[in-house]
């Protein structure tokens, strides 16, 4: 009778919308659970913040809380010294969290990532809580993880957001502006590429495209990758776009052009025409005007500036910056991070 029943069709399903329903009333509990954690932990700040400047630098407050957190606590192993500092810094960095409806700001978003990440942040942004409260909301938005989180803060991705030249407000509806502004940057900062001592053009260009695409992806940000030199007719001439993406939150297609040297005025009207030949023959009703972003060694900034009001296009312009470059014979002799650590230990 057992297997008839575990055979069942009906049965299946049903224990299967069951476990999923568990599941996701699991992650519920633990979100719940972090929040109350933090909201604790954010009051807990409050009072050290008040209380130690009272008994001042020397006395020991830390240690002595401490202490007497772990003897009516012994079980809990959040109270040391340092994660009390933290705490401390958590609510100075959020003074205001504290009983605020959500739908009237965004600081109770504090509370909905992990502690660890929260740390991470508090570390990073030095008191500047429009930065913190940027690294929050990048990190729900996208799930970072605390590694990709430390990766992301790294890179100066705050100070960068939005900065491309751009003609989105000319060019597009006001609600549509501020979205597509969000997702442009300048610079793109590149760690390093691997290439041959000799390399041409066409292999630095590779190199860029896939650290391009590789930065956008890993972002979050709705981009949805579409192709490499993807095929478009413009009248009787074959076309091909450097990379496509779909940008899932904006609801629209957007052509990546990179080019190797500085920007040069008449790179907008090849971007502007490859945006427009995108529009007629692959946006849907459905879509929004597609976007145009271009990633240049460097650019004369008022060039750019005139090149982009000479367009009705919605285009972005933005520069890259390379740390290094390593010659690609030299990369199978570099230490790995194994060998590294071996000999520090020995």
């Amino acid at each position: 009778m057992s297997e008839l029943i575990k055979s069942d069709n009906e049965y299946k399903e049903w224990i299967t919308n069951l476990s999923c329903e568990y599941k996701k009333n699991q992650l519920r509990a633990a979100v719940k659970v972090n929040e109350e954690m933090l909201r604790f932990y954010w009051m807990l700040g409050k009072g050290i913040s008040l209380l130690s400047d009272k008994y001042g630098y020397g006395s020991g407050f830390y240690k002595i809380v401490s202490e007497d957190f772990k003897d009516i606590f012994p079980e809990v192993k959040s109270f040391s010294p340092t994660n009390l500092k933290y705490m401390r810094y958590f609510y100075e960095m959020y003074p205001n969290a504290q009983n605020r409806p959500q739908a009237v700001d965004d600081l109770t978003m504090i509370f909905r990532i992990p502690w660890g990440h929260n740390r991470t942040i508090i570390d990073k942004c030095k008191n500047n809580t429009e930065k913190a409260l940027f690294y929050v909301q990048k990190t729900l938005e996208n799930s970072w993880s605390r590694d990709v989180l430390l990766n992301f803060l790294d890179s100066d991705l705050y100070e960068r957001q939005g900065k491309a030249i751009t003609n989105f407000s000319d060019t597009l509806p006001a609600e549509q502006s501020d979205l597509a502004q969000a997702i442009t940057k300048d610079p793109y900062n590149f760690d390093f590429l691997t290439l041959r001592e000799k390399y041409d053009e066409k292999e630095l260009k590779n190199a860029l495209i896939e650290k391009v695409n590789n930065f956008l992806m890993e972002l979050g940000t709705g981009f949805a990758y579409m192709g490499r030199e993807v095929r478009i007719e413009v009248g009787e001439t074959e076309k091909y776009i450097d990379m496509l993406f779909y940008n899932t939150q904006r609801h629209c297609y957007v052509v990546v052009e990179i080019k190797t040297g500085k920007f040069d005025s008449s790179y907008a009207g090849q971007l502007g025409t490859y945006v427009v030949a995108v529009n007629h023959q692959m946006k849907t009703e459905a879509d929004n005007p597609t976007l145009g972003l271009l990633v240049c060694k460097d650019m004369d900034k008022v060039e750019a500036q005139y090149a982009l009001e000479s367009t009705s296009q919605p285009l972005g312009i933005s520069s890259y910056e390379l740390s290094k470059l390593v010659p690609e014979e030299f990369k199978g002799s570099m230490p790995t991070i194994e060998e590294i650590e071996a000999e520090l230990n020995e």
